[in-house]
């Protein structure tokens, strides 16, 4: 297990420097995918090659699921879940607030039944490094982190994230709107990952978002149980593409209870 977290978090930091040298070459923007803002951008799928070369040369057997098209189903039980640049319009701004996201989960690829055993965020402008292991806790550049201690909604810093359809987001800033009176603040960092890895080291308190990919959440979501936070769905459901709170646990709590009647999970 050692070896393979070691593993994955060369991978993620090599991928991190290949996505900020790119950066710093200039941006091209390879096509557009759900909608005109929603970007992939030729260094996305040179990281993620780079990533699926290297997996495979090193575990031939086990499955791989990319955001770039990667889909390769293993033998082995285990899946790479990769997100070559969690935060890409950041990236075409170059605003630093970008990251490389590699998980390592058992069992199929989908956040509801999975189990992730590896895991690691870069942020590729910064060169920060949040990497979790199941049971052996969540570090930032090699130090000990957890999440922050449980406050009350009212002076909670919450992170959220808006989708690529502009419908969706209008609706989505109703909720915030709903529940901004409620809390310190909401913050719109633009990376699911950077957001997670942010409450697992206790920067935000907290952090929602309906609509995230598995690549989005796969990676984060073990920092954040792994510093000792919560990661839930609506109603205690599992946390999936249809919604997904992160928080210390009695402020995960209070939180839904404010978002109940604003019902993020059906924007």
């Amino acid at each position: 297990m050692s070896e393979l977290h070691d593993l994955l978090v060369g991978l993620a930091v090599d991928a991190a420097i290949l996505a900020r040298s790119r950066r710093a070459a200039g941006v091209t923007i390879a096509a557009s995918k759900s909608s005109l803002v929603d970007i992939v951008t030729e260094a996305d799928r040179e990281v993620e090659r780079l990533v699926v070369d290297r997996i495979r040369a090193a575990r031939p057997d086990d499955g791989i699921l990319g955001e770039e098209g990667t889909s390769i189903a293993g033998t082995s039980g285990l899946t790479w879940v990769i997100d070559p640049i969690d935060g890409t319009v950041n990236y075409l701004y170059d605003i630093p607030a970008y990251a490389v996201s590699i998980a390592l989960v058992e069992g199929e690829p989908d956040p509801t039944t999975w189990r992730a055993i590896s895991a690691a965020v870069v942020n590729a402008a910064t060169g920060e490094v949040f990497e979790a292991q199941r049971g052996g806790g969540a570090r930032h550049d090699g130090r000990a982190i957890r999440v922050a201690d449980a406050v009350p909604a009212e002076i909670a810093l919450v992170g959220t994230g808006f989708g690529y359809d502009a419908q969706r987001r209008q609706r989505q800033a109703a909720v915030v709107q709903g529940l901004i009176g409620s809390v310190r603040d909401i913050r719109r960092i633009g990376s699911a990952a950077l957001d997670l890895a942010f409450v697992a080291s206790g920067r935000l308190n907290a952090y929602f978002e309906r609509g995230l990919q598995p690549w989005d959440m796969a990676a984060g979501a073990l920092l954040v149980e792994e510093a000792g936070g919560a990661v839930t769905g609506w109603n205690g459901e599992p946390a999936s593409t249809e919604f997904l709170l992160a928080a210390a646990p009695a402020l995960a709590d209070e939180l839904m209870a404010l978002l109940a009647p604003l019902r993020p999970d059906e924007v």
